[in-house]
């Protein structure tokens, strides 16, 4: 029989309904506790979705021993603070996307872990779906050839609101940290850290990037371009180019996964992948399964997948005049 751990949610934002969703799907994730600021939003957020336990402070909700794991979903600004709050009362931790603000932190979050021998990892959502999973399977048994150039978008017109969140200079907004780390994420996974990065940004009124494209450069002849955009409505796909063809990844309006594979000599193929909780179980479920095996981090998304991923980040906000005040 598996073991069932106790889950918490800290910060009961948009972000934590989804991920709760998610870990309603497994059978070994017991919906414990969620931590607020507010013990009122902490209570409603937990009688909704059936939590045992409540808290108005996140160094209570962090300080509970029967706790077990933890998924982050406050800020990016505040997700270096609550990763190091959480390990420090021995809590394996699931951070949400951006793992933090830029690298020195990421470091900081990593080597803490190691240091406490505890469970840590960025919940990146796509590399855990079945539709990236059967674009790395082509593509790793070779007969597409090698991937020489990724198109990327990650684009849709959000309402300009600059006392929340995504307008906030002070809590890591923009496009970068929130979408267009989607383009990154993939060319990273598909072609590995560029050699060479070129990126300009086009900045709102309130500081924060609304969109930014970037080029990526390998020394073997491929490249990248990446784009994406607070201001418009592109939508979300990544096209992977390769030497005998092209795979598309993209999601329809109802959050499917849609897959085509065109290998040249070969009818195009189209796949549709529609996964419970839009596929957010997936993270939850390899949480428990390394905790279950003893592993302190994930072979899906490894720690030196996260650091490489900021630290591409933190270059490409170099080159486009990017800045977090008092953070960099």
């Amino acid at each position: 029989m598996r073991k069932k751990y106790n889950w918490g949610i800290l910060a009961p934002g948009k972000i934590a309904h989804k991920f709760t969703e998610g870990l309603k799907c497994l059978d070994n994730a017991n919906l414990y506790s969620i931590g607020s600021r507010s013990e009122e939003r902490a209570g409603d957020f937990a009688k909704q979705y059936g939590y045992i336990r409540s808290y108005g402070s996140y160094e209570e909700f962090a300080a509970d021993p029967e706790l077990e794991v933890v998924y982050i979903a406050t800020p990016h600004s505040h997700h270096m603070e609550h990763t190091l709050l959480c390990l420090e009362n021995g809590k394996a931790v699931i951070c949400e996307k951006a793992f933090a603000l830029n690298s020195k932190e990421v470091e900081k979050m990593i080597s803490f872990a190691k240091d406490r021998k505890l469970f840590l990892m960025e919940a990146l959502w796509p590399p855990f779906q079945p539709s990236y999973n059967e674009a790395h399977s082509i593509i790793d048994s070779g007969g597409i050839g090698k991937v020489i150039h990724i198109r990327s978008q990650f684009a849709f017109k959000a309402p300009y609101e600059p006392d929340k969140r995504l307008y906030n200079l002070e809590l890591g907004g923009g496009a970068l940290l929130d979408i267009g780390i989607y383009p990154v994420m993939d060319t990273l996974a598909f072609m590995g850290v560029p050699d060479e990065i070129f990126a300009r940004a086009e900045f709102s009124k309130t500081g924060v990037d609304e969109t930014i494209n970037v080029l990526f450069g390998y020394r073997d002849g491929s490249t990248a371009s990446l784009y994406s955009s607070l201001t418009s409505n592109s939508g979300t796909a990544t096209e992977i180019y390769c030497e005998n063809g092209r795979i598309s990844l993209n999601r329809g309006k109802d959050r499917s996964q849609h897959l085509l594979i065109e290998i040249d000599g070969t009818d195009p193929e189209s796949k549709v992948y529609s996964p419970g909780s839009m596929g957010y179980h997936f993270e939850a479920e390899e949480v428990m399964k390394c905790l279950d095996q003893g592993k302190l981090e994930s072979d899906i998304v490894p720690l030196k997948f996260s650091s490489d991923l900021m630290t591409v980040l933190d270059k490409i906000r170099g080159k486009a005049g990017i800045k977090y005040p008092g953070r960099d």
